[in-house]
């Protein structure tokens, strides 16, 4: 799991990674660095209806519409574990992550350096997101923008301007 040099890179050709065939925990993706996707949904990777499990990667360098880096939509229950997520944009929603209609569980994490029109860092919409011991910060135009739901529960993070709750932060 060597991260820095096991590469899988996009070549802004579509989402590097999709899991869209509703896979289960026991999916793994871990030490990758997922970089230069280009994709409507989730440059970097893009989850539909599926839960894997995403562990120890780099998601660096990705853009599109809807999560620069990452994209968990309709159902999406991933676990997503020691990343960094970093340097992505989307030119509409969730530099980092869009997560409409998902419940994933982001667990000692890094987001940082994102941008988007809406939620540089996190974009949620109908989604009940657990963000356990993460970092937020420098995400443009803030780390978090709630657009319906109740939005993520944050614990034991650095969240840069902290988390109330609702708007962007």
């Amino acid at each position: 799991e060597d991260r820095e040099t096991t590469i899988i890179d996009g070549n802004q050709s579509g989402s590097v990674v999709t899991f869209n065939s509703s896979e289960t925990l026991s999916a793994v993706l871990t030490g990758f660095t997922i970089q230069n996707g280009s994709n409507f949904n989730g440059g970097g990777i893009y989850c539909l209806g599926s839960s894997p499990t995403i562990m120890h990667c780099t998601i660096t360098g990705n853009s599109g519409v809807e999560g620069g880096g990452i994209k968990c939509g309709d159902s999406s229950s991933p676990t997503i574990t020691n990343c960094t997520i970093s340097g992505n944009t989307a030119s509409g929603n969730g530099g980092g992550f869009c997560l409409p209609n998902s419940s994933p569980t982001i667990t000692n994490c890094t987001i940082t350096g994102n941008s988007a029109v809406e939620g540089g860092g996190i974009f949620s919409y109908f989604s009940s997101e657990t963000i356990t011991n993460c970092i937020l910060w420098n995400d443009s135009p803030g780390e978090i923008a709630l657009s319906a739901g109740d939005g993520p529960t944050a614990t034991y993070s650095n969240i840069q301007g902290g988390w109330e709750g609702e708007g962007n932060i």
